[in-house]
């Protein structure tokens, strides 16, 4: 594609650039293919925080302010009074483009317009971005297979890989490569298909040290209204003779879908379990979006910002979504039974529930390549429709928001943040890697999170024309900077608090960009100077011990030399006597 079409003016000098929490920049603007990029004058160049670089895919919406006078577009050349662009991002920022005349600044922002809503997907920069690193380590599109990931299930007589859905006409969403009971056909998978909304029949998602297998699907399809013998086949194979399993509905009963009969489902027991009052996945986005329109909101008063934090209902969906994660853990971790977890189409609130039970249950989730796994498996492999959901963000106007929109991962990386507040020394991740991951969702030079699913991804040949962000991730220099300093692995299972008191607002995300953070950085250092003081105090504890167990050994030695000697000593001595 040509984008020299799309920029009227590629390089613009005395722009001023307004940020949050920053001082104006005056400097050039350079339009790109891929970047909004604005420089500060070689002279005026303080620190390397002069300079701005933006992915037009990163723009969420633009605003037009004109200057008028008389209701006509002036040239200005006084600072504070220019025409300016307003430019609200996805990962929350708010930025201000000042331009002095009114030419430009029509161009200008026509040309951002443009740029920042192309629907080719193969115009994200994602194709076009090379690193300078090497990436002959690994692959990060494929270390997280299904067939490396439940190696230990294939390993056994019970389960198979099968390739029923290699051409993605069972099951778009799902990947080519499935893992699936070794004793349900193909045939019977297909059949399960055709009862399940979109196709997606029942997958495993995870089974427990106990033998409790978690598994995921979509609701029956409305239109399906004859039994499905198949589907019923799958989930039973997860019984023994006496069990009973658990269907959990995380949508509510009052939605479009229908649900599992339960004359022909008698030995799963159904709870309705709704994440919100969620009739499109869209409605999480409206609540996220209010949200951050009270963070933004610097100049109300507590009592109306409490109430507008309430309002929103974004807490409501992060308290229900644990709750409901703790009850399916209960399930599988205390009564060793089988879950299925299902909410409509099986690609929003099922994927948080089921993520999030496997971060209560498996310690392996809760490090920083577990967490990389679990998203790649349950999300990425899953079948999110990230491409569709992420189109849109929380500052576009809720008439302009379409209904596919949404924020669910964003909810899902909130819950993970309320688990690390409740224990934080059981996460060998910081926080930081939440808030990458929540910003490489929405835009990003890799290509992880780009369209919809593995189908897609396969006919734009993303494995092989872009990087994977886990490749990134997992460079030793990147690592460093994303683990908790406090870290302990615990082998245990972390059991949160549910109740509405132990919930935190994720202010190092949601206010970052309206709050001076200094004094959480400042917190952060002193525990890391802290673990490091700590670790070096042991290191010579160590150090103490051994060199007072080599002298101890030494004494020992000397003694018994000594006793030895002694004891020579006193047969000399009787011999002499004797010889007297």
């Amino acid at each position: 594609m040509d984008f020299c079409e799309f920029i009227q003016t590629p390089k613009l000098d005395s722009v001023i650039l307004h940020r949050q929490l920053k001082h104006p920049i005056r400097g050039s603007l350079c339009l790109t293919f891929s970047h909004v990029i604005v420089s500060a004058r070689d002279n005026e160049r303080k620190t390397d925080d002069e300079e701005l670089w933006l992915l037009h895919q990163s723009i969420d919406t633009i605003e037009r302010k004109p200057y008028l006078v008389n209701g006509q577009l002036m040239n200005v050349n006084v600072p504070g009074k220019g025409h300016n662009i307003v430019l609200k991002l996805k990962d929350l920022r708010i930025v201000t483009l000042e331009i002095p005349t009114a030419q430009d600044f029509l161009s200008v922002a026509s040309s951002i317009e443009q740029l920042s809503t192309l629907k080719d997907p193969k115009t994200l920069y994602a194709f076009y971005y090379r690193p300078i690193y090497h990436l002959y380590l690994e692959n990060g599109f494929s270390i997280f297979r299904p067939e490396i990931e439940f190696s230990k299930l294939l390993a056994s007589d019970e389960w198979r890989l099968s390739t029923v859905n290699e051409t993605y006409e069972i099951c778009p969403s799902y990947n080519g490569k499935l893992v699936v009971p070794k004793c349900i056909t193909d045939e019977q998978i297909i059949a399960s298909s055709t009862y399940r909304d979109l196709g997606r029949f029942p997958l495993v998602c995870y089974k427990h040290e106990n033998g409790a297998v978690l598994m995921k699907s979509s609701q029956p399809n409305v239109n399906h209204t004859r039994r499905c013998k198949a589907d019923e086949a799958i989930l039973n194979f997860l019984l023994n003779k006496t069990q009973r399993g658990y269907i959990i509905d995380t949508t509510g009963g009052k939605n479009k879908w229908s649900c599992e009969n339960e004359q022909h489902y008698h030995l799963w027991k159904k709870f309705i379990r709704p994440i919100g009052n969620v009739a499109h996945p869209s409605s999480y986005l409206d609540c996220f979006s209010k949200l951050i329109e009270a963070c933004n909101d610097i100049s109300s008063s507590t009592e109306k910002w409490l109430t507008r934090l309430e309002s929103s209902g974004w807490l409501t969906l992060v308290l229900n979504s644990l709750n409901t994660a703790c009850i399916v853990a209960q399930c599988i971790a205390q009564e060793a039974a089988p879950v299925l977890v299902h909410g409509g189409q099986g690609m929003d609130s099922t994927l948080i529930v089921t993520s999030l039970v496997q971060i209560i249950l498996n310690p392996d989730s809760r490090t920083f390549r577990g967490l990389q796994a679990l998203i790649d498996r349950e999300w990425i492999q899953g079948g999110h429709p990230f491409g569709t959901r992420h189109a849109q963000s929380c500052y576009t106007p809720s008439q302009n928001r379409v209904k596919t929109s949404g924020a669910t991962f964003v909810l899902f990386l909130d819950c993970v943040y309320q688990l690390y507040q409740q224990f934080p020394l059981s996460f060998e991740f910081d926080p930081q890697l939440l808030i990458m991951l929540f910003e490489h969702s929405y835009f990003s030079q890799y290509g992880t999170f780009i369209v919809d699913n593995e189908n897609e991804r396969m006919e734009l040949m993303a494995f092989t024309k872009t990087t994977s962000l886990w490749s990134h991730l997992n460079r030793p220099d990147v690592i460093t900077n994303l683990l908790n300093a406090a870290y302990e692995p615990n082998q245990s299972i972390i059991w949160p608090s549910v109740a509405p008191v132990s919930l935190v607002l994720w202010s190092d995300l949601y206010l970052r960009f309206v709050v001076e953070s200094n004094q959480v950085k400042k917190i952060k250092h002193q525990v890391e100077t802290m673990v490091s003081t700590e670790k070096e105090l042991r290191s010579r504890v160590i150090r103490l011990r051994k060199q007072l167990n080599d002298l101890l050994k030494e004494y020992e030695e000397l003694n018994d030399d000594k006793e030895k000697n002694d004891d020579n000593s006193n047969k000399n001595i009787n011999v002499m006597n004797g010889a007297i």
